[in-house]
């Protein structure tokens, strides 16, 4: 069925190819002759020739021809060519040889290969016409163009997919979701093999596409993301604008219904119960709850809120933005005693409301909250919480402050006990009772050394001292006048010889430590003692100041140069408490403008600056001073070193030193042994000191003598240390007297040798023997390590015994 369907097809075509050709060749025939003429070659038309040219009709060829035979596309001719043979014809150019191939007698070209209009619509070729003896051109080269005939052989294709639209949920009908486009590989301008429509294959209930443009729109209006949240639509796009024996192809669109706020928040709870001890601090969470919304993003946000007047007052409602949860939270101090039970009603309520979806509903719920408050138990609560007291500060030891109370708030209400924190009270100028919390002073208290104390009071229960409750209490220590005033400075007048009657001397003024309420009133007068003063006068001027005058004329510095003038000054209590104070006055000279020049005792008035001379003589004198102590100091430093290079003996000559080290005990020639040995040869040596003997100074004199030139320590017993003595109790003397010299004295104990050694001390400076009477044979059980010190002291064993015999 399908193969007659095709050669049907192929048939039609090639007959609508055949009508169109004949179509063309008459319209050409009528307007040009009977063929197409190109000028012909200039050597021909000068021999006088008749013009000659090509003759032929436009090619076509159609494309996907699948026919045995080569398919016949034209011809071409020349209208010289009197068939006989004698023109061949030739062509070149595109596919020329190879797709196209021409007869070179009839001019019959030919397509060997099976075209397709979609890679190729057209090729060009050139044609020529040659004499067959000669191969010379008849007609110049001339091109022309063979067109590809198109079939409907390309469905149509989307190119641009995968398709991914969105609308939104509850869009009304005809709502524009997307547009949707495919290519025609087709010529669009032959036929209707290009020309597409659009349908729909599936998802037809929901979305409609439009045949022409391709969009794609909604069919309903009841889209819910809730209960689908995408779809898959298959789009068909069908050439020969869908007409029997168009291609088509389809595309799948994937639809996304995006969310609208269209559902209100829901508590899944209609009640929630929470418990929370009574002592939480405020600002404790209690829980959480939380309202579902069906939407997604923002629309799911929601606000929480309490509704009734109670939760309001005790409970806190806040959002956390993360979870979108309603947190709980203590406002205020809850009380198992006063409520067990605390009723909320919280209110979830969406933050952003789409006005379009208000008639769905309100877009709020609520729910109820029950909180159970947990008794604990807590310490004692101070009833009324007042924090001052005031007691006067000529209160007795034991006066009464005040009496502070607390009361336990739990149902067992225990007897509370009270006492004082010390680190608040170091002094305890303040006792509290510790059952009925009565606070007694216990020092005598002074307001003008502290006028407040701030104590804190403890308050905890009798059987359990663990709950403890604080509270702060001012005492106020309230004033009584119980200290005089007093001249606030000692005050020192002066007076002009020349002074007339009521001239201003001092104005006085006094001090109060007491702090009266009404402020402080004074009263001033001179002293009792003073009653017969018939020099000065005093003048209470009402202002708690008093002003004094001169009452005579001039004053003598030679009779008298100073005055003591007493002045006696009253609060007004009550009780009244006075003081008397002195205003010392001293006569001086003064100058014709009444400046003080000078008084008998020092001068009143000093001048400020110093000339350059006595600025220059003043600090002559200074260096002059700063010399002469450096001079001191050098003598007695140069006096002292003299002295101590007088009385210093350099006991250092005693010592003899070897910088270097032996190379062992097997190394006999980095040191002479002969050294060592003589420091025993105590004989010797003083044999050597009387005078000599035979030899001396001879090549056969013996080491002994060769050491008379070193200093040595012989030891012998009735060696005097009475000198050594003395030298170290002057040194001694020398380092206590200097202060500037550290405590470097030193003892050293070398008799003892330690636990662990096998042998006795070979140390001589303990021992007052002579050299003669110790025996160092038992040197040799020592081991090879001391052979060469055994046989050191072995040799100078058997000297000393031949010497004795």
């Amino acid at each position: 069925m399908a193969k007659g369907l095709w050669g049907f097809l192929w048939t039609m075509l090639l007959l609508f190819c055949a009508i169109q050709e004949l179509g063309s060749w008459a319209m050409h025939m009528a307007v040009e002759g009977p063929g197409l003429r190109e000028s012909g070659d200039p050597a021909l038309l000068a021999g006088g020739r008749v013009k000659r040219g090509w003759v032929w009709n436009q090619f076509f060829v159609v494309e996907e021809y699948t026919g045995t035979e080569p398919l016949y596309v034209g011809k071409i001719h020349s209208d010289s060519d009197e068939g006989d043979g004698s023109i061949k014809y030739t062509i070149s150019g595109e596919g020329a040889g190879t797709i196209f191939l021409i007869d070179e007698i009839t001019g019959d070209i030919h397509a060997t290969e099976r075209l397709d209009r979609e890679q190729k619509t057209f090729y060009t070729l050139r044609a020529q016409a040659r004499d067959r003896q000669t191969d010379q051109l008849l007609e110049p080269e001339s091109e022309f163009i063979i067109k590809v005939q198109d079939i409907n052989d390309s469905e149509p294709r989307f190119l641009e997919g995968p398709y991914i639209g969105s609308v939104a949920e509850l869009s009304p009908v005809g709502t524009s979701v997307m547009q949707v486009m495919a290519s025609d590989a087709d010529d669009p301008t032959y036929g209707s093999s290009a020309r597409v429509v659009y349908s729909v294959l599936e998802g037809e209930q929901h979305f409609t596409v439009d045949s022409k443009t391709g969009v794609i729109r909604t069919a309903v209006a009841d889209l819910d993301r809730e209960t689908q949240d995408r779809y898959e639509v298959v789009i068909r796009a069908t050439d020969m604008a869908g007409q029997l024996g168009g291609l088509s192809g389809s595309t799948t669109v994937t639809i996304v219904v995006t969310d609208v706020n269209d559902n209100p928040p829901r508590f899944p709870q209609k009640m929630y119960q929470f418990s929370i001890v009574e002592t939480a601090p405020v600002g404790t969470a209690i829980g959480r709850v939380k309202a579902e919304d069906s939407d997604v993003g923002e629309n799911t946000d929601m606000t929480y809120q309490v509704k009734d007047e109670e939760g309001v007052e005790m409970f806190k409602v806040t959002t956390d933005s993360n979870t979108q949860e309603a947190v709980i939270t203590v406002q205020k101090p809850l009380d198992y005693e006063s409520k067990k039970v605390h009723t909320v009603v919280v209110e979830a309520l969406n933050k952003f409301v789409d006005p379009r979806f208000v008639d769905l509903g309100t877009f709020r719920d609520q729910t109820i909250v029950r909180v159970s408050v947990l008794d604990v138990d807590e310490p004692p609560e101070f009833r009324p919480p007042s924090n001052l007291m005031e007691v006067q500060e000529d209160a007795h030891v034991g006066s009464v402050v005040g009496v502070v109370t607390a009361l336990d708030p739990d149902t067992a209400n225990h007897p509370v006990r009270y006492a004082i924190d010390r680190s608040t009270d170091t002094e305890r100028i303040f006792d509290i009772d510790a059952k009925t919390g009565a606070i007694v002073t216990g020092k005598v208290l002074d307001r003008e050394t502290a006028g407040w104390h701030n104590i804190t009071v403890l308050a905890m229960e009798a059987d359990n001292h663990s709950q403890v409750s604080r509270a702060s209490l001012r005492i106020r220590i309230l004033d009584v006048n119980d200290n005089p005033p007093e001249l606030a400075t000692p005050y020192e007048a002066a007076v002009c010889e020349d002074a007339k009657p009521g001239q201003l001397i001092q104005t006085i003024s006094v001090v109060d430590r007491d702090e009266p309420q009404s402020g402080h009133r004074f009263y001033f007068t001179l002293a009792p003692e003073a009653s017969n003063n018939h020099h000065f006068s005093l003048l209470d001027i009402q202002d708690n100041t008093a002003a004094v005058h001169t009452q005579r004329v001039g004053f003598n510095r030679q009779e008298q140069d100073v005055y003591l003038l007493p002045i006696l000054v009253v609060d007004s209590g009550p009780p009244a408490l006075s003081s008397t104070g002195t205003l010392t006055i001293r006569v001086c000279g003064c100058d014709s403008n009444g400046a003080i020049q000078s008084c008998n005792s020092t001068a009143y008035v000093v001048s400020a600056t110093l000339s350059p001379g006595a600025l220059i003589a003043l600090l002559v004198c200074v260096l002059i001073l700063v010399v002469l102590v450096l001079l001191i100091l050098t003598l007695k430093r140069h006096h002292k070193s003299h002295l101590t290079s007088e009385d210093d003996e350099d006991m250092r000559d005693n010592v003899i030193k070897y910088n270097d080290e032996g190379g062992g005990e097997q190394d006999t020639e980095a040191y002479d042994m002969s050294a060592l040995r003589s420091l025993y040869d105590f004989s010797e040596i003083k044999a050597g000191d009387g005078g000599g003997g035979p030899g001396e100074g001879g090549p056969g004199r013996n080491p002994a003598s060769e050491l008379h030139a070193l200093p040595q320590w012989v030891q012998s017993p009735d060696l005097d240390f009475s000198v050594f003595r003395d030298y170290i109790c002057r040194k001694v003397e020398q380092a206590d007297e200097d202060l500037s010299v550290p405590p470097y004295d030193s003892f050293q104990t070398y008799a003892f040798e330690g636990s662990d050694s096998p042998v006795p001390s070979l140390s001589s400076i303990n021992t007052w023997s002579s050299g003669s009477e110790q025996d160092f044979s038992y040197l040799g059980g020592w081991g090879p390590r001391f052979r060469q010190l055994a046989a050191l002291y072995a040799g100078r064993r058997g000297g000393e015994d031949s010497e004795e015999s």
